[in-house]
């Protein structure tokens, strides 16, 4: 039902004091903010944490909310600015890099597509494995760009980044995601 309601729509609702309209944005949207706060915390608890951190924030800020930027975008950089002070509150040292654990989808064997379901699935659980052995940032701004689709312009919103250092952030990136899945997924993804 909420999805063939716009975010504008909800909002103004939220803001009108009907929970239910912010409660549908965060079903919306909270699978993005666990991802990216994942992507950058490393630890599926804390994720879960920092995610219901910056819904929390959102929320408190939602009277704030401009619509310069689409919503999600300002959600974005809520949960980036969050995973951040998260990460700055903890020891380098003690954070883990936890797995993260992916239902396999298995198309009907008697389907000719079966097969390349199958194969696709591999796929994107390497690949997800080796977005997780990226730094925070790294994670982050690959997230964003190709997962989530965000312009580079919406990715400067969301972590402060000028242009010029955004593009070298996810070219760098890029780069090193490249090393990662040719020295440890080379199989999983040809």
């Amino acid at each position: 039902m909420s999805a063939a309601i716009s975010d504008e729509t909800l909002i103004q609702q939220a803001l009108g004091g009907r929970q239910t309209a912010f409660a549908a944005l965060v079903n919306r949207y909270e699978r993005y903010a666990f991802t990216l706060a994942l992507r950058m915390v490393k630890n599926r608890e804390d994720a879960h944490e920092v995610a219901q951190d910056a819904f929390l924030r959102a929320f408190r800020y939602l009277p704030d909310f401009r619509g310069e930027a689409k919503f999600s975008t300002w959600l974005y950089k809520i949960v980036y600015s969050t995973s951040l002070n998260f990460l700055r509150k903890q020891n380098p040292d003690i954070q883990s890099l936890d797995d993260e654990k992916h239902p396999v989808r298995v198309a009907d064997e008697g389907s000719p597509d079966a097969s390349h379901a199958m194969e696709q699935n591999d796929r994107n659980v390497a690949l997800q494995s080796a977005i997780a052995h990226l730094s925070s940032d790294d994670a982050a701004i690959i997230t964003l760009f190709y997962l989530y689709e965000h312009s580079l312009d919406e990715i400067c919103q969301i972590t402060n980044l000028t242009l010029t250092n955004a593009k070298t952030k996810l070219c760098r990136a890029r780069q090193r995601l490249k090393a990662i899945v040719e020295s440890k997924f080379a199989t999983e993804l040809v």
